[in-house]
């Protein structure tokens, strides 16, 4: 019997990735977590495509897209991101990937470049994948889609407080204010935004915890 094919998306710190793995973990799928695929394309384009200005030269990222090899491997049961063989699974959760991610990934070109290996990977099924667009474009015909969403001070204190654990400073106000610019951005793009897929099932895990919001998603797929 073939494994279902989960669609999770939602906005930024609502726990998709990390809740992914649990639920990837108690079922017997492969998690992806596409936004880590996204920050490694913006890590590449900060190390290398940077103008004058210091800012992300965008046609000089498109024209580079071929040089950026992004693999997933399995370190003691977690799937860690590599780039051209180097493990980037801290660097892409940088303040300063944060503050460009959503730029890089709102361009067709680096969507484009991503969209059939996250299509290919689901294709023989059980998988489980969280974003921004999974439901709705990347995997529109997915058995189960569940759309995350918090209150924006919730999300900011996770926030914080992951990056503290990564032992990256941050003020907690300007967390915030890239949490707003990129649900922002992420909206109001015109290539695949944010938004929740017609067939999605809507979980506020404001006042939830990690496991309770687990608990619940694991309830829905059980009884559909």
């Amino acid at each position: 019997m073939k494994k279902p094919v989960i669609a999770i998306d939602g906005y930024s710190s609502t726990g998709k990735s990390s809740i992914s793995k649990v639920i990837a973990d108690q079922l017997g799928l492969i998690h992806m977590d596409t936004g880590a695929l996204y920050r490694g394309v913006t890590w590449y384009a900060l190390q290398h495509c940077l103008d004058e200005n210091n800012e992300i030269d965008l046609n000089k990222l498109f024209s580079s897209l071929n040089q950026i090899n992004l693999e997933f491997k399995n370190n003691e049961g977690t799937l860690v991101l590599f780039l051209n063989d180097t493990d980037i699974s801290k660097e892409i959760r940088t303040h300063e990937v944060s503050n460009n991610v959503s730029i890089v990934a709102k361009q067709k070109e680096v969507r484009d470049f991503l969209l059939q290996s996250q299509r290919s990977l689901a294709e023989k099924g059980g998988v489980i994948m969280d974003g921004r667009d999974i439901g709705t474009v990347v995997l529109p015909n997915a058995d189960y889609k569940f759309f995350l969403t918090a209150s924006i001070d919730e999300r900011t204190n996770r926030r914080f407080l992951e990056l503290k654990g990564l032992g990256i400073d941050a003020d907690k106000e300007d967390v915030k204010q890239n949490l707003i610019d990129r649900d922002k951005i992420d909206s109001e793009r015109e290539i695949a935004p944010l938004k929740k897929a017609d067939d999605a099932i809507v979980i506020d895990n404001s006042d939830l915890t990690k496991e309770e919001t687990i608990r619940l998603m694991l309830s829905y797929i059980q009884k559909i």
